[in-house]
């Protein structure tokens, strides 16, 4: 689920973020808004993120968050790529571009530090 390059931008979009809205992850992932909400419903399906839709005042606001599941599942997808990168070319699975792209996108990705106020950065697009 989490290996799709779209879905896999989005969880680490939302790995750094307690909420992010809809806006945000449209402008950072690039993608349409059929196709980011397609994403988004896979997601959610999956048990990976919780969306809440609300209003502000008359406007619409779609925020999606991690769930714990979903924040698991990304850990051990990193775990998983870290032990497959440190195999090295002679391991089978090492054969695409494109994975070696994708592990040194998520292998690389630093860990953050927690903020000072205990909770995770807040990223919203206004």
């Amino acid at each position: 689920m989490i290996h799709e390059p779209a879905r896999l931008a989005l969880m680490a979009l939302l790995y750094r973020a307690e909420e992010a809205d809809f806006l945000f992850l449209l402008r950072e992932s690039g993608l349409t808004k059929g196709n980011l909400q397609s994403h988004l419903a896979r997601l959610e399906e999956s048990g990976y993120i919780a969306i809440d839709k609300g209003f502000v005042g008359k406007i619409p606001r779609t925020v999606c968050r991690l769930t714990p599941a979903g924040r698991q599942a990304f850990k051990q997808y990193r775990r998983d790529l870290k032990k497959l990168a440190g195999s090295g070319p002679k391991n089978p699975q090492f054969r695409s571009a494109r994975l070696q792209a994708e592990m040194l996108i998520v292998v690389t990705m630093p860990d953050f530090p927690a903020p000072p106020c205990g909770g995770r950065p807040v990223l919203r697009y206004k």
